[in-house]
């Protein structure tokens, strides 16, 4: 799914849904990346480019980049629930 450029990420990919978690990876367009509420990790170059993963489960949104909150809203058998908005 692609999300607006000023969350600092390219277009969201999931990648796999279990029981529990949305495993999702994103490529960054910007020089950082920070994520609060669900477990995520990546590697960026100094141009700003690399990519991030992130697994959410169900529950509070997670905070992307201090401008993007991230909800798993539910999770069922092979699809999931996800709202994406501003922080705030």
């Amino acid at each position: 799914m692609t999300v607006p450029e000023k969350y600092g990420l390219g277009p969201i990919k999931v990648t796999a849904i279990t029981s529990g978690e949305v495993e999702m990876v994103a490529p960054l367009t910007g020089s950082g990346f920070s994520v609060s509420g669900c477990s995520g990790g990546g590697g960026v170059s100094s141009e700003g480019s690399g990519g991030v993963g992130l697994n959410c489960g169900e529950g509070p949104a997670a905070t992307i980049n201090n401008a993007m909150s991230l909800k798993v809203v539910e999770i069922l058998d092979t699809a999931a629930v996800l709202r994406i908005g501003p922080v705030g």
